[in-house]
């Protein structure tokens, strides 16, 4: 027997987050901050751990291992162009029906570094995360210059 409460309908909701971080470090030293901070170093934006694992080369995952082949896929490396360019598809650190571009571009100025993040997703977003994906990111680039900064 099936039973449920029907069909509905739900709009699809569309996000784009932009944000720039200007670094005193090369752009080398920024390149490497930013898959570290991304992978093993990654944290929430209230600070605690949560490594990720990302594989930096076409088509592999960014993922989270949880252990005894639990886990969490966030996406798959779309491009990357080291020192320059990385871009991340998949659902990141939504579990529900949504696709997500974050493209993160580095350019060099001199002995610092621009790093431009755009974040792009289309879904069935939720409330809280369309308000705290911004903060979100800008928590996450301000950890990229921390770790770029002092190395």
């Amino acid at each position: 027997m099936t039973t449920g409460t029907g069909t509905e309908a739900r709009a699809l909701e569309i996000l784009e987050v932009r944000k720039t971080e200007t670094i005193a470090a090369p752009i080398d030293r920024v390149f490497a901050a930013l898959l570290e901070q991304l992978g093993p170093a990654f944290e929430t934006d209230q600070g605690a751990p949560m490594p990720l694992t990302l594989e930096a080369w076409p088509g592999g995952r960014w993922y989270r291992d949880l252990g005894n082949n639990a886990g969490h896929l966030w996406g798959h490396v779309q491009v990357i162009k080291p020192p320059a360019l990385l871009e991340i598809t998949g659902p990141l650190f939504m579990s529900y029906p949504v696709a997500s571009h974050v493209q993160y571009r580095l350019t060099a100025e001199g002995g610092r570094t621009r790093l431009d993040l755009v974040h792009r997703a289309f879904g069935q977003i939720t409330p809280e995360h369309r308000d705290g994906v911004g903060r979100g990111w800008a928590y996450i680039l301000g950890k990229v210059r921390e770790r770029a900064e002092r190395s």
